[in-house]
């Protein structure tokens, strides 16, 4: 299956919603073992959220193994695959490590009350 993300997400891809919006259609692909073909050709602008939702939080559901054999990511340019390494690496993490995953909530949970 290939999704061509500018179509999806106009040249840029900085929303949780427009990650959201990927990660729902390739979700229940990647949970039927179809191979998922992510085409960012004409995107230049990206940020973590976006990466987190889109395909960050993939991890939660199929193992790295899975993932690397799954997913195949097309015409991304440098700063995107520095990104998206960085946010596969920390989702790896925070699906694996119960005790980073706890750590960090109790973090996060920490600044949301005192804000």
């Amino acid at each position: 299956m290939r999704i061509i993300i500018k179509e999806k997400c106009d040249e840029f891809c900085l929303l949780v919603e427009d990650g959201r919006k990927i990660y729902d259609i390739v979700m229940p692909a990647l949970k039927e073992g179809v191979v998922i073909e992510l085409d960012f050709e004409g995107i230049t602008i990206f940020s973590s959220p976006f990466f987190h939702s889109a395909i960050g939080d993939t991890l939660e559901h199929i193992s790295y193994d899975d993932f690397n054999r799954l997913v195949k990511i097309q015409n991304l340019n440098d700063s995107g695959k520095n990104l998206l390494k960085r946010v596969i690496e920390d989702s790896k993490k925070y699906y694996t490590d119960d005790s980073y995953r706890y750590a960090l909530d109790s973090a996060l949970k920490s600044l949301s009350e005192e804000q």
